[in-house]
């Protein structure tokens, strides 16, 4: 064996052995997902405190707190999709494409009494999980003791989409396979029909993340031309969350009315990227 041979084994040995010492520490449950495996267990945020995720792909997708704050978003971009409640003070009726582990609706049927949100979810794995490890049951019973309504269904979003549902006061579109976005539900033709299920005034709300450490945002580029390739106004602010994620996170916003982010980063007409088509 080659002195090149044996350094790459050496390596890989040691990074198995990494890898097994890391699973017999926080010994995650394996959940078969239609995306392939994911992983749920317990990790520590920076100010020491318990935080279940659920992992996909290499990334986190979702995460919630174990004790009182088990409503509350650990994430920074689902704190940001709340703010449609700023935006749309009177928003009584809102869809959630993408479930993972539900804390957006979570954040809603804790924090807005009356509201009902429809969550689409494709996979029943993914709904399993979040029944069992990040609190959805009692998120739905919150939401009906307040005077809402937390529904789930288990479907593809963009045929959800097609079957002229509505209208919506707002659409929140966070959906990924792994760390890769849902092309069909991020082209013009999708968002046409989001469109369509939302209220005159309402909210297309959408989780945009970077590339390579931050120094990509073609997709953002292209996402932000696919939206007003459809509507009238089309806002973006950072949602980035240094302590969880290599990637920045942006808040897409879009309507046919004014939006109004406080904090809309201002792009000219050179920042639009080619709008995405279904191929």
């Amino acid at each position: 064996m080659s002195g090149r041979s044996k350094v790459a084994v050496a390596a890989l040995a040691a990074g198995v052995a990494v890898a097994a010492r890391w699973l017999s520490r926080v010994r995650p449950h394996v959940v078969r997902t239609m995306s392939g495996p994911a992983l749920v267990y317990v990790m520590r945020d920076d100010a020491g405190e318990p935080v279940r995720v659920l992992r996909t792909g290499g990334v986190l997708q979702s995460a919630t707190y174990l004790g009182e704050g088990r409503m509350e978003p650990v994430f920074e971009y689902y704190r940001a999709f709340g703010r449609l409640f700023d935006l749309r003070p009177d928003a009584r009726r809102v869809l959630a494409i993408g479930g993972g582990g539900f804390a957006f609706p979570k954040l809603v049927a804790a924090g807005h009494p009356g509201v009902r949100t429809d969550v689409v979810e494709i996979d029943p794995a993914v709904i399993r999980a979040a029944r069992r490890w990040f609190f959805l049951d009692e998120a739905v019973s919150l939401a009906r003791t307040s005077g809402g309504e937390l529904s789930v269904t288990c479907d593809d979003g963009r045929r959800f989409l097609e079957r002229r549902v509505g209208p919506y006061d707002a659409v929140i579109l966070d959906v990924f396979v792994g760390a890769d976005p849902v092309r069909s539900l991020a082209t013009v033709e999708a968002m046409r029909l989001a469109r369509r299920a939302l209220a005159p005034d309402g909210l297309l709300l959408a989780n945009v993340v970077s590339r390579d450490g931050g120094t990509d945002v073609s997709f953002l580029r292209s996402e932000v031309s696919t939206a007003l390739s459809v509507f009238s106004h089309v806002e973006v602010a950072l949602a980035t969350d240094d302590a969880h994620a290599v990637e920045d996170n942006y808040l897409l916003v879009a309507s046919d009315a004014p939006v109004g982010l406080p904090d809309a980063i201002p792009y000219d007409a050179d920042f639009p990227g080619e709008p995405l088509f279904d191929i």
